[in-house]
């Protein structure tokens, strides 16, 4: 359930209410509570503070199309998209950061391209340990040293919440991994900043447990998430996953990124590049 309180509740009446309740407490064009899905009713004592109030059949509460109608409108960089907008982003870069001679030559495509965010690992979760894991610091380093040098945004993943602070610190956008979906701390650290958050759907994930990944950073204060939907595992073997376009039509509630070099073959990238010029 989702409640917003009068506008004449204060900030510390509002505190001790979501205290009282067990309650999230997030501002969003005045204080609300949030609270489970579970609960159908005002409770009595809280009905003289209530201004309007919305009950939901499951968790997806904040992200949901019936409490918030519109398209929403999220700010990356000088760019702003969603909304009514019409506005799509386009985001290149390497899969890793590996030197800056690599990373220099990809920014410099993208400002030829007029593109104006820039992506590339620091951390990376490898499936196997003998890969290599990104340069880590230093390849933030190098990130933001594109960025202060071209103007171009910078979006990078969070491997865990062990350097979740230093990739908020040199980030324009913060991306959750398929293999970090569910990571509580990576999760709490975002909902706590307004930079946008890109989270990356699991690929054994369905796709209320994405959304709910969301609902995390959203009851932490933050409204810019966006989803990704970067393939699932199924039984297809001719291609890495297989792209859930149908889930991507069901995602269409919230800011929707679809990742399709993830679900490809490098040997399937240039036929796919050509199809999708035809749309």
């Amino acid at each position: 359930m989702i409640i917003k309180l009068l506008p004449s509740v204060g900030e510390a009446q509002a505190l001790a209410l979501a205290s009282a309740h067990n309650a999230f407490l997030i501002q969003d064009d005045g204080p609300a509570l949030i609270t489970g899905s579970g609960q159908k009713e005002i409770p009595t004592e809280l009905q003289e503070f209530v201004e309007k109030y919305w009950v939901f059949p499951n968790d997806m509460q904040l992200s949901s199309k019936a409490y918030k109608p519109e398209v929403r409108n999220i700010q990356i960089g000088n760019t702003a998209i969603g909304g009514t907008t019409k506005h799509t982003v386009l985001i290149g870069g390497p899969c890793s950061v590996e030197s800056e001679e690599q990373l220099e030559s990809a920014t410099r495509l993208l400002k030829k391209l007029n593109l104006h965010t820039l992506r590339g690992g620091a951390y990376k979760p490898r499936t196997s340990p003998y890969s290599f894991q990104g340069m880590g610091l230093e390849g933030l380093q190098l990130l933001a040293k594109m960025k202060a040098k071209y103007g171009v945004n910078v979006i990078t993943e969070a491997r865990d919440a062990t350097h979740i602070e230093e990739i908020i610190a040199h980030t324009d956008i913060i991306q959750i991994g398929a293999k970090a979906m569910y990571d509580q701390g990576i999760l709490r650290a975002c909902a706590k900043i307004k930079k946008p958050v890109l989270i990356k759907r699991g690929f054994g994930t369905t796709l209320q447990e994405l959304v709910q990944a969301a609902e995390f950073v959203l009851s932490g204060g933050n409204p810019n998430v966006m989803v990704c939907e970067r393939g699932i595992r199924t039984f297809e073997t001719g291609t890495r996953f297989t792209l859930d376009l149908c889930g991507v039509a069901w995602l269409r509630e919230h800011r929707v990124f679809a990742s399709p070099t993830t679900a490809f073959s490098s040997i399937c990238n240039s036929s796919l590049s050509r199809l999708c010029s035809l749309g």
